[in-house]
């Protein structure tokens, strides 16, 4: 099934971010595309927020991956690609121990690892209209 939707205030990213978190049933990995500010981080913030994180919720440009706990004691992963130079860096985090750990893994610049992505991986792209700084969000599951 296809979504997507067009935002035009950061007030409309709960109703998505619930619709998301709905549509995923089992899935547990989410490729999020899209170009510098564009609004990855601040989408899943929203998500975040959604699934019950109390903590504070920033992009792990630097530390590559954070951790976030759920009011349900479930944990979400929270993925910044952007700085990995090579394949390598995500296989020596340990890339597959959290992708099949069953918890909920948001990735911000998939592409910088995308021959390592899994099948079951859910690409979402957000893409800016420059004209109205509408976002587009958009998913198939």
């Amino acid at each position: 099934m296809k979504y997507q939707f067009e935002i035009n205030s950061e007030d409309e990213l709960v109703e998505v971010a619930k619709k998301l978190l709905h549509s995923l049933n089992e899935k547990k990995l989410v490729a999020f595309y899209g170009e510098m500010g564009a609004g990855k981080t601040t989408f899943i913030k929203t998500i975040c927020a959604e699934a019950g994180v109390k903590d504070i919720v920033n992009s792990p440009t630097f530390a590559i991956v954070n951790q976030y706990d759920t009011e349900d004691l479930e944990q979400i992963f929270h993925f910044d690609f952007y700085r990995l130079e090579s394949y390598q860096e995500a296989l020596d985090i340990g890339i597959y121990d959290y992708w099949d750990s069953g918890n909920l893994c948001l990735m911000e610049w998939p592409e910088k690892i995308e021959k390592l992505l899994p099948e079951e991986c859910v690409y979402l792209s957000i893409t800016e209209d420059e004209l109205t700084n509408a976002r587009t969000i958009a998913w198939e599951i």
